[in-house]
């Protein structure tokens, strides 16, 4: 079994940590598979009452690692690539009790969009957020621009998603995408205080207060994963594309030309 994401429990509390340190947890396929496997696993936990996400060393996860950027499995499509990581992303918008993501150092990429599906979200005073995707030629396909665009308006979603300006702790904080700012070194007591606060709760009327939430909004989050889908399929075929992987690989600045 993989130790790049390690389970741990707290009483009715579980604890889902990110273990690649050295990496700045980004995500390789490794920690992927593990990830997702860990939150089917908690599906079907009924002494599991609420989830606190973290990650180990200095950030939560500085998203996909860029080493295995655009590595697909021998005959499988771009639009059978996304589509396989929607649905498992879809996990968290089922997970029957709520996640926490306690969030610190680097939030960036597909790692911030998930984050951004958790039902709250506590960031440590150091934390830095941001979609650097349009960057490296790409969009952002894991739902979290919709989520933006629900917690913090077309403006500051627009502005994140287009130019990959980095936000901090405070500024999250003003806009709701964030709930709580404490000092790092408070941050897991904090999450764990949280989710310890949900459990006692009775946890059906916990149950239908989040469904209630969840019928709210992730239906148009849902809506936008699929053109998403649609256009990062466009993408992964364009120059810019290509560009921007071969800028990556010679440590220089891509030179995107629209097409």
């Amino acid at each position: 079994m993989s130790d790049t994401v390690r389970l741990t429990f707290d009483g009715a509390v579980a604890v889902v940590s990110l273990n690649r340190p050295e990496r700045h947890n980004a995500f390789n396929d490794e920690m992927d598979a593990r990830f997702f496997d860990v939150l089917a696993e908690l599906h079907e936990r009924p002494d599991v009452r609420a989830v606190v996400w973290r990650g180990e060393g200095k950030s939560f996860s500085s998203g996909r690692d860029t080493a295995e950027l655009g590595v697909r499995a021998k005959g499988e499509s771009d639009l059978e690539f996304i589509a396989a990581g929607h649905a498992k992303t879809k996990l968290l918008f089922t997970m029957p009790v709520p996640i926490i993501a306690a969030l610190k150092g680097w939030a960036l990429g597909g790692s911030f969009e998930r984050a951004l599906l958790c039902d709250l979200r506590i960031a440590a005073e150091d934390v830095r957020m941001g979609l650097p995707e349009t960057g490296h030629g790409v969009i952002p396909d894991s739902g979290g621009m919709a989520r933006l665009f629900q917690m913090a308006g077309h403006g500051v979603a627009t502005e994140l998603a287009l130019t990959g300006r980095i936000i901090g702790a405070e500024e999250a904080h003003r806009h709701g995408i964030v709930s709580k700012v404490v000092p790092l070194d408070a941050l897991d007591e904090e999450a764990l205080a949280l989710a310890h606060e949900i459990a006692k709760r009775a946890p059906l009327a916990v149950r239908m207060a989040r469904s209630i939430i969840s019928s709210l909004a992730t239906a148009e989050v849902e809506r936008s994963m699929h053109e998403e889908m649609l256009g990062q399929t466009i993408v992964f075929g364009s120059e810019d594309y290509a560009e921007g992987k071969a800028a990556r690989a010679e440590g220089r600045e891509p030179k995107f030309r629209g097409r």
